[in-house]
């Protein structure tokens, strides 16, 4: 699978965060995941939870170019994905905003208005901005990652369904255990200045990403993956299933986690390592059902069986 040994990056990637994060080994290989599948991750966890300080020192590792937005009630489109203005010779000067990056990181997302997030997705989407007239592709790579709040939290509001099905996978950051909190003052501690060691350069990421497309996806896993998705449209307790991208999020984030792991195969047991963070944003669950949707995909996965 190419000159890159990707299990030896991924394995160096994982030693470098762990430098400089207390716990949470999970989170950061999903946040590795999302770059590899070349898709967009999102970040859901109260504040202080280390979810910014986790994207920027993987964004440092990577030696890429990493910029952030603060979600705000009155920040513009204009401030993500930039603007035009005429100079003082009548000419046309396209000012191009932040998203212009390699990894973008946009905090409490669920605090900015509605026109502002469905621009930021549009552009998620489609990976260009169209300014002055003409379409202007993203950099590659590019991946974004945007953190919310917990619902109820001051001042913000759920993020839209069909926004969130943007994003390949919701990542739940919770409140670390005493041990990583005891951890997390002696790094604090003992690092003034935190200096990352660079690890990768942006074009091995574009080969990892080509590599991950030619993992193999076995007819079993694939019906797997729909059977899964096809549940949650079924489940009593679910007002709205999964649409067809969670199928496409499933394929493209285990073929990320294969390769990563040194693997030319995606098995099940991706896929249920997978479920949570591909569908736990994606499905709209009945209030009064009593059980919270990661409680519904735990049991869809216990009963499928395998």
């Amino acid at each position: 699978m190419g000159d890159l040994d990707t299990h030896s990056i991924y394995l160096k990637v994982m030693e470098e965060m762990g430098k400089h994060i207390a716990g949470k080994k999970e989170t950061m290989e999903l946040l590795f995941l999302a770059v590899v599948a070349n898709g967009h991750a999102l970040l859901e966890g109260v504040p202080g939870v280390a979810k910014t300080t986790m994207t920027k020192t993987l964004a440092s590792i990577i030696d890429a170019d990493f910029k952030r937005i603060q979600g705000t009630p009155d920040l513009d489109p204009k401030d993500i994905i930039g603007y035009t203005y005429l100079d003082e010779n009548k000419n046309v000067v396209v000012k191009k905003g932040p998203i212009f990056t390699n990894i973008l990181l946009l905090d409490e997302l669920n605090r900015a208005p509605p026109k502002t997030m469905s621009a930021f997705l549009e552009a998620l989407e489609e990976r260009q901005v169209s300014l002055g007239g003409s379409d202007i592709p993203l950099p590659k790579p590019f991946t974004a990652f945007a953190t919310q709040n917990p619902l109820k939290v001051e001042g913000t509001e759920p993020l839209p369904k069909v926004m969130a099905d943007r994003f390949l996978m919701k990542i739940d950051v919770d409140y670390p255990s005493m041990e990583e909190e005891a951890q997390m003052i002696r790094i604090k501690e003992r690092n003034e200045k935190i200096v990352v060691n660079k690890i990768i350069g942006i074009n091995d990421i574009l080969e990892m990403q080509e590599q991950a497309k030619k993992v193999n996806l076995p007819d079993e896993v694939v019906k797997y993956i729909t059977s899964i998705v096809n549940e949650t449209r079924k489940d009593i307790h679910v007002v709205m299933g999964a649409s067809p991208r969670a199928d496409i999020a499933f394929m493209a984030c285990g073929k990320a986690k294969a390769l990563v792991e040194g693997r030319n195969e995606v098995t099940i047991e991706d896929i249920k390592f997978l479920a949570k963070p591909v569908l736990s944003h994606r499905i709209a669950v009945r209030s009064t059902g009593g059980i919270g949707v990661n409680g519904i995909i735990d049991g869809i996965v216990a009963s499928l069986g395998l």
